[in-house]
């Protein structure tokens, strides 16, 4: 077995064939997440997930990226403001969480690789992004759910927002995944430090990050590592296909298992027990 730790199956890129993806996945024994980037989506990754008996579960979250959305900027001042712009507020995620489909809080996180160019507006991006983070922090602190953290060009703020968090709340626990990794060994070195496992996706065969991540993927323990699609992206390239799927996650653990130089039996029972720890299956 198999469990794709990030997917999106809830995107509209499957909206054609989505319980066709889903059980083909199922049928080869992989198990998955449906990852939230906003409200609605994750408002579609349970009504999926609710659909399946077992196999299929939801997380929800704001994806940093939204605050760079043109129409929030116009609306909003800040991170509180830009969830009331959408609609949003985080009384509907703790809705959601009730649900058993509900294994955690994401993606969230920091991503400052399209912030504006113009300098004043890239420094109220981020700091709305910061904002953002800290109050989904806050909720999976209160839901006592996991975070899936996504970070993109801003490792040092995000180490920085976290540390800010432990030292503000006694019993703040970092707990989660880093998802789809682009850092370098010390990077992951510092989140396993933190409490975090490392997400590894399908950007391990890209030519500009194999080197790097194969020694991260070599050097930190087996039992702090996931596997995941981030489908529809990322496809691994011997999949044959541009949509990637939650069934192609085996591709990931292969490659996993050839840069470790263990078996992928081995591979695929830690990482699923590494899965089932964190978001408590």
């Amino acid at each position: 077995m198999l469990i794709d730790s990030h997917s999106h199956v809830n995107f509209k890129d499957f909206d054609e064939d989505r319980d066709e993806v889903i059980r083909r996945a199922l049928d080869s024994g992989t198990r998955m997440i449906n990852v939230g980037t906003d409200y609605e989506s994750s408002k579609k990754a349970i009504e999926i997930a609710k659909r399946y008996d077992e196999g299929v579960y939801a997380s929800v979250g704001v994806h940093p990226s939204e605050v760079n959305l043109e129409s929030v900027k116009r609306k909003a001042q800040n991170a509180k403001q830009q969830l009331k712009a959408q609609n949003l507020d985080f009384n509907k995620f703790k809705e959601f969480a009730k649900s058993k489909k509900v294994r955690a809080v994401g993606e969230i996180g920091l991503d400052y690789k399209y912030l504006s160019k113009n300098k004043e507006e890239a420094e109220k991006e981020v700091a709305q992004q910061k904002e953002l983070f800290s109050e989904q922090i806050k909720l999976a602190q209160e839901l006592n759910l996991p975070m899936i953290i996504h970070c993109r060009d801003a490792f040092a703020d995000l180490v920085e927002v976290l540390e800010k968090e432990k030292r503000a709340r006694a019993g703040f626990d970092c707990l989660g995944v880093v998802h789809c990794f682009t850092g370098d060994l010390k990077q992951a070195e510092k989140f396993i430090e933190m409490g975090f496992y490392i997400g590894f996706t399908g950007i391990i065969f890209r030519e500009s990050e194999k080197e790097k991540l194969e020694e991260v993927i070599r050097n930190i323990p087996l039992d702090k590592i996931l596997v995941e699609t981030d489908c529809p992206f990322l496809t691994p390239p011997m999949a044959g296909e541009k949509r990637n799927e939650p069934s192609f996650v085996k591709y990931v653990a292969q490659r996993i298992a050839e840069i470790k130089g263990v078996s992928f039996a081995q591979i695929a029972e830690t990482t699923t027990e590494n899965a089932k720890t964190l978001f408590n299956f």
